[in-house]
């Protein structure tokens, strides 16, 4: 190995070092920053309660229990909650939230892909895209979220058919927002703030799916838009930047 060859090898080793040991030094003195929704502690657990609304529009709910199974998959403090809306008057008028909230841990924090899998749906990756939904208080902005387009074979009226699914999802932490996890300014911006403050930015992942039949897939997603518009309002602290003012630090890239 010639010289130059040792010098790259030895700074590279000195960067991993480095950076082992301020890992290290974070880690000890880390400060978890505060949820960017509404949540609440629970007395003997490491786990928050998360607060989702009870009133939107015209639809009634239900608690959805969580999977033991994502209790047992996840970081220990990972906080869940789900709930099933549903008209009382129209058995096709249905939607469920999800919320999954980091703690120390960002594993915890991961693209939904894997979980719609394992649930039956298919889906291209190339019928996600971005989008904004436009949410009105506590003043008018902009919410960036993703649209992903999904089937399923199921039985509607006893026969078997394919249905369609769309979810909508995105990531909010305290003053920031994404639309999607692959944002590589807005995670970067995470880390920078990790590095210069000792302080991680704790995100949490929201999911909203609706279930069609093949054709009704643009009247659900509006019906999905008004939810989503109702409801963020009321379990979500962070918001964007209003609309026609200037350009504030509470949006990340997205």
């Amino acid at each position: 190995m010639n010289k130059q060859k040792w010098i790259v090898l030895l700074l590279a080793l000195a960067m991993i070092g480095g950076t082992a040991a301020t890992l290290h030094r974070l880690k000890a003195g880390l400060k978890l920053g505060s949820p960017g929704i509404k949540a609440a502690p629970i007395p003997g657990s490491p786990r928050l309660a998360i607060s989702l609304p009870d009133h939107v529009l015209h639809y009634a709910w239900t608690n959805i229990p969580t999977d033991p199974g994502a209790l047992e998959g996840l970081p220990h403090d990972t906080s869940f909650a789900q709930r099933f809306y549903y008209a009382p008057d129209d058995a096709l008028d249905q939607l469920q939230i999800m919320v999954v909230l980091m703690g120390t841990d960002r594993t915890s924090i991961h693209k939904p892909q894997f979980c719609l899998q394992g649930s039956g749906w298919d889906f291209d990756d190339h019928d996600s895209r971005p989008d904004t939904i436009r949410i009105q208080s506590p003043h008018p902005y902009d919410l960036p979220v993703t649209k992903m387009m999904m089937t399923r074979p199921d039985t509607l009226d006893g026969q078997v058919t394919t249905i369609s699914g769309i979810y909508v999802y995105w990531f909010v932490a305290d003053n920031h927002l994404l639309g999607r996890l692959q944002s590589v300014k807005g995670f970067w911006d995470s880390n920078v703030r990790l590095l210069t403050t000792g302080k991680m930015d704790r995100w949490a992942y929201v999911g909203c799916l609706g279930v069609c039949r093949r054709g009704d897939e643009d009247a659900t997603y509006e019906r999905m838009k008004k939810f989503i518009a109702a409801s963020v309002p009321q379990f979500q602290l962070t918001v964007g930047p209003e609309i026609g003012g200037l350009t504030s630090a509470q949006t990340a890239a997205r």
